[in-house]
């Protein structure tokens, strides 16, 4: 009996050694693989071979922020997906400690949805101790406030939308290569020259399907909407526009394009969900396309390591403020994504850190010459090298007639509204009226009825 129990004694002590020494060589091994440094987990929507914000974290940013951080050490955690299951995977792992990023892109657009949601870390507080925070653009810091009032985001880029049209098509034609219409019938007008005189080539573009997710709400359906005399979101009733005329009319312009006169892409090419990529890397750059609606941030398809390199870009291509429906003045929306750092993040002073490098002037301005998007700081917009971008002027200025989408957390639900709305209209499975009939049904349905202005 002794024996045994010496035995059961020597046996539980070597078993406690042995954890003991397990526990301290695997911590040893976890403080070796890290070097003893704070990981900050970074985390954005790839976009795949001709990804800029990669391009610009892993040869940029990461190697001077290192340098001069020798204490943290960005980890690169992209999320492959289309844009809106990007945002349903991101916002899964923001729900517990041990997925959610410690720096995690947003779109505006979601940012209000994300924060009610309690995802996201207010940086009120932060930015109170700043002093970058004053040369960030004022109008662009609201895109990163929430409808609770609290700052949940700093800005990373900003962008408008216009008429991208190719001069080779047009001095083709006979159209000015100093092209601005002044109404939406100009519009119409210069595509059917181009239908007319030029058939192998695709007279107007715009997104369309609901396979390209929210660039179809906002570069489509609400840079026509806002250039009517209606509005999506009524900000002093706090309540949601349905059955208006601009809406009908909005349609009516897609449904002209598409339908009746026939000047749009062919469907295989508008309901393809890497549309974006077909436009602006093949037909456009091969004079194959005379004018697209969208946005600025095209430009970076264009330039040196980007997916079609041109080196004359700005004689071979314009871009025009998109006209309002009558004529009277012009209209972009604007948006952009921002930096959050998730609530459940571990780390939030060191991805802090990170947030402040990311904002700087130098990085705002390198992020958004290698993307081909706007800076959303006055002094980043001074560098030399932001400045000599091409269209830069052309798109800054748009900017003064900007429009932001709602910041309220139905957005998301309504915007899948729109997309669905407008893919109706034009493969023509309803008629403007129909589709309209359709989303003033089913955004009642999802805001409730005393939230809509009928």
């Amino acid at each position: 009996m002794k024996k045994i129990v010496s035995i059961l004694s020597l046996s539980l002590i070597s078993i406690g050694i042995l954890s003991a020494c397990s526990s301290d060589i695997s911590n040893k091994e976890s403080k070796g693989n890290n070097d003893g440094k704070t990981e900050i987990k970074i985390t954005w929507r790839d976009q795949g071979e001709t990804d800029n914000l990669k391009n610009f974290l892993t040869n940029t940013f990461i190697p001077e922020f290192e340098k001069e951080n020798d204490d943290i050490k960005i980890v690169l955690s992209p999320i492959t997906a289309s844009e809106g299951d990007y945002f349903s995977k991101v916002a899964l792992s923001m729900q517990s400690e041990s997925t959610a990023p410690d720096v995690v892109a947003e779109d505006t657009f979601m940012l209000n949805s994300d924060a009610n949601a309690g995802y996201l870390l207010p940086l009120d507080d932060k930015v109170k101790e700043w002093d970058d925070w004053k040369n960030y653009t004022e109008n662009l810091k609201a895109g990163s406030i929430a409808e609770d009032g609290v700052l949940y985001a700093i800005p990373g880029v900003s962008d408008s939308r216009g008429l991208w049209y190719n001069k080779n098509v047009f001095k083709e034609v006979g159209l000015p290569e100093d092209w601005q219409p002044k109404d939406w019938e100009e519009i119409i007008k210069a595509a059917e020259i181009i239908k007319e005189k030029a058939p192998d080539v695709i007279p107007l573009s715009m997104g369309v399907s609901k396979a390209n997710g929210e660039s179809v709400s906002m570069q489509t359906f609400e840079m026509l909407l806002y250039g009517t005399e209606d509005t999506l979101f009524d900000q002093d009733t706090k309540k949601w526009n349905v059955n208006t005329k601009g809406i009908e009319d909005s349609l009516a312009f897609i449904d002209e394009v598409f339908n009746k006169k026939k000047i749009g892409p062919s469907l295989s090419i508008a309901m393809n969900s890497n549309y974006g990529s077909v436009l602006f890397q093949d037909k456009f750059p091969n004079d194959k396309a005379g004018i697209i609606l969208d946005g600025f941030w095209n430009t970076g398809n264009y330039k040196k390591g980007g997916a079609v390199p041109i080196e004359n870009m700005t004689e071979r291509f314009g871009f025009a403020a998109m006209p309002r429906q009558k004529g009277d003045g012009t209209i972009t929306m604007s948006g952009g994504w921002s930096w959050s750092i998730p609530q459940k993040s571990k780390n939030h002073d060191a991805a802090w850190k990170v947030l402040q490098a990311l904002g700087s002037k130098d990085n705002q301005a390198s992020r958004a010459i290698s993307e081909g998007n706007l800076t959303v700081r006055s002094d980043s917009a001074e560098v030399p090298e932001y400045k000599e971008q091409p269209f830069i002027e052309e798109a800054t200025g748009f900017l003064e007639e900007a429009i932001f989408r709602p910041a309220n957390d139905k957005y998301p639900n309504v915007s899948t509204e729109i997309q669905s709305m407008v893919e109706a209209v034009a493969s023509g499975s309803k008629t403007p009226q129909e589709a309209a009939k359709t989303y003033t049904d089913n955004v009642t349905r999802i805001v409730g009825e005393e939230n809509v202005n009928k």
